[in-house]
C-alpha cells in the first residue's frame, strides 16, 4: 500500500485491531479522556502521550503561595514533555525532508508535528485509536499541515508500508502494548537499510530480578505488559536493528514525576513510578538503532 494512497480522515478502511486484546486497548484509548494529557497539550497545542524528562525549573513555576503556581505547574510539566520528544527526535539523526518518518502508537501526534517541523518531512502515525487519530488529524489540518502529517487507525505489527520506504521510525512509550519480536520485525521490514529507529520506553529491570510489585501497578493501570531492558535488546538483535546508544534516562525523568504528584492532574500512578524508580526495579531508557 501507497503511504499517501490513502485520505486521512478515512479510516474505516484501515486495518483494525488483530485481536480481542488490541481491541481492548482501542476501546481504552478511544474512552481515555484524563485531564492531563488534554491540559498539557493546551499549553501550545502539542498534544502529547508520553512523560517528561530534565531538571524542573523552579524559578519558572514560583513559590507555592503564588495563585497562578499550578497554571505555572502545568506548563512546566508540558515544556519537560516537549523536551523528551525532543531528544527522542535528536536521535534519528539527519532526516531528509523527502523522506517519510514513522510514529508506531502515535496518541494524539504531538511528536509527529515536532518532526514535521524539525525536518520538513512527512510523518506518518499508527494508533488503534479512532479517536486519537481523528483528533491528531484535526489538529494537523488546523496548523495547515496535513499534507504532510497523518494519522490511521493500523495495528503496528501489520504496518501499511512497502519494504525499506521508511528513513527512520520509533515508538515513544508505546511498545508495551506489543510482542517485542514482533514490533521489531515490522520495523525493520519497514525501514530502509541505514534507517534509525528509536524508542523510549519504561523497562523493568533484569537486575532486580522480577517485575516489582510497583511495575505490576503501571501495569494494570494502564492494561499494558511491561517488558525488561534485556527483551528490547535481544528483540532488536533478531531484527536486524543494531544499537547505536542505550541511555538510562531513569534520572532525567525522575523531577518530572515527582513535580506532577504535587500538581492537580494527579492519576494515583505518580507513587509506582517514583518508587520504582528510585529503587531500581523500574528504568525509563532510550534506545537507538540502525537497520543493517
Amino acid at each position: 500500500m501507497s503511504i499517501i494512497d490513502t485520505p486521512a480522515t478515512d479510516t474505516a478502511v484501515i486495518p483494525g485491531p488483530a485481536t480481542p486484546y488490541q481491541g481492548d486497548i482501542a476501546r481504552y484509548w478511544n474512552n481515555e479522556a484524563r485531564p492531563v494529557n488534554l491540559r498539557l497539550g493546551d499549553v501550545d497545542g502539542l498534544y502529547h502521550h508520553h512523560y517528561g524528562i530534565g531538571a524542573v525549573d523552579e524559578a519558572a513555576i514560583g513559590d507555592p503561595a503564588d495563585s497562578e503556581r499550578e497554571k505555572k505547574v502545568i506548563s512546566e510539566l508540558h515544556r519537560l514533555e516537549s523536551a523528551q520528544a525532543d531528544v527522542l527526535l535528536d536521535h534519528l539523526g539527519d532526516i531528509p525532508a523527502d523522506g517519510t518518518l514513522l510514529d508506531a502508537g502515535c496518541g494524539r501526534g504531538g511528536s509527529m508535528v515536532m518532526a514535521h517541523q524539525r525536518f520538513g518531512c512527512k510523518v506518518e502515525g499508527l494508533t488503534l485509536s479512532s479517536k486519537q487519530a481523528d483528533f491528531g488529524n484535526n489538529r494537523a489540518g488546523e496548523l495547515g499541515i496535513g499534507d504532510f502529517v497523518r494519522s490511521r487507525v493500523c495495528n503496528m505489527l501489520d504496518m501499511p508500508f512497502e519494504n525499506g520506504t521508511i528513513a527512520g521510525s520509533w515508538n515513544n512509550e508505546s511498545s508495551m502494548y506489543v510482542d517485542l519480536h514482533d514490533l521489531f520485525a515490522e520495523h525493520s521490514r519497514v525501514l530502509a537499510v541505514g534507517g534509525r529507529y528509536v524508542t523510549i520506553t519504561g523497562c523493568w529491570n533484569p537486575k532486580y530480578g522480577q517485575p516489582s510489585k510497583w511495575v505490576s501497578q503501571i501495569n494494570a493501570h494502564f492494561e499494558c505488559n511491561i517488558h525488561s531492558r534485556r527483551e528490547y535488546l535481544r528483540a532488536m538483535a533478531d531484527n536486524r536493528l543494531v544499537p547505536q546508544a542505550v541511555i538510562d534516562l531513569t534520572p532525567d525523568t525522575l523531577p518530572y514525576w515527582e513535580l506532577r504528584a504535587t500538581s492537580s492532574l494527579v492519576t494515583g500512578i505518580e507513587e509506582a513510578f517514583i518508587n520504582s524508580y528510585k529503587d531500581g526495579s523500574f528504568q525509563y531508557v532510550l534506545i537507538a538503532a540502525d537497520r543493517v
